[in-house]
């Protein structure tokens, strides 16, 4: 059966992860690139704060090619579908014409996605969909996947759950109201082995510090529902991760 050429929008992370391995055993796609948006400022992976030198390690223990979308330090929605664009516009170019994503059940953003992809004749394809939360996490550890978290929303969890690895006890800590797979961007990861990968990727944990943004003017791309509506900026806690080779 001939395969599907596509590319993997890709975060670094526990979600996007187990969308790659969805999609890779599925036998249905040849996943050409890895598309990431960078912090072009910080050269980290946008909200995810992991530095580029880690994301570029998991491009090379999948073995597969990054894409980078370069993005200011506060981009508007303009600028950013603007970058977007210019970057899968490249893609199609080449010949791939549908792009995978690991959402799982913002329909909102779902919707954004469709609609700007389907302007360029890209097709969507979300493997994760409306699959339990629960069942992918557990699908997740099961497999054998290891992901630290990088950065959590101080509306949803405290300092403390910043840097643990995810296991079962992590996931029995969290708190009732927090989605088990952070969908509502309750927190981030980044995964540093895997079935899919090739081999673990070494690195240091490094300092934990916290950060403030402005609330988005614009809620189209928004997958932050802050608890406190009142209040006008987000809060986060980053943990910095380092390479060790």
């Amino acid at each position: 059966m001939k395969r599907t050429r596509a590319y993997m929008n890709w975060s670094g992370g526990k979600d996007s992860s187990l969308c790659l391995f969805k999609a890779m055993q599925s036998k249905k796609y040849k996943i050409e690139y890895l598309l990431t948006s960078l912090n072009k400022t910080h050269n980290r992976i946008s909200m995810h704060g992991v530095r580029n030198e880690l994301l570029q390690k998991q491009s090379e223990v999948l073995k597969i090619p990054l894409k980078l979308i370069e993005l200011p330090e506060k981009p508007d929605m303009k600028e950013y579908e603007t970058e977007m664009e210019k970057e899968v516009k490249g893609i199609k170019m080449e010949g791939i014409s549908t792009s995978i994503f690991g959402d799982i059940f913002l329909e909102d953003l779902r919707r954004y996605r469709e609609e700007k992809l389907n302007q360029l004749e890209i097709k969507t394809v979300f493997p994760l969909w409306k699959i339990p939360t629960k069942k992918l996490m557990e699908e997740f550890i099961s497999l054998g996947f290891k992901a630290i978290i990088v950065c959590v929303n101080d509306k949803f969890l405290d300092k403390s759950f910043c840097g643990r690895i995810i296991d079962h006890t992590f996931v029995k800590d969290l708190p009732e109201t927090v989605d088990v797979c952070g969908e509502n961007g309750e927190y981030h990861s980044y995964v540093f082995d895997g079935p899919i990968f090739s081999k673990p990727i070494p690195f240091k944990k490094g300092e934990i510090v916290y950060r403030e943004y402005f609330k988005p003017k614009s809620g189209k791309n928004e997958c932050y529902k802050p608890i406190n509506k009142q209040k006008e900026n987000y809060g986060f806690y980053f943990c910095d991760l380092l390479s060790k080779d």
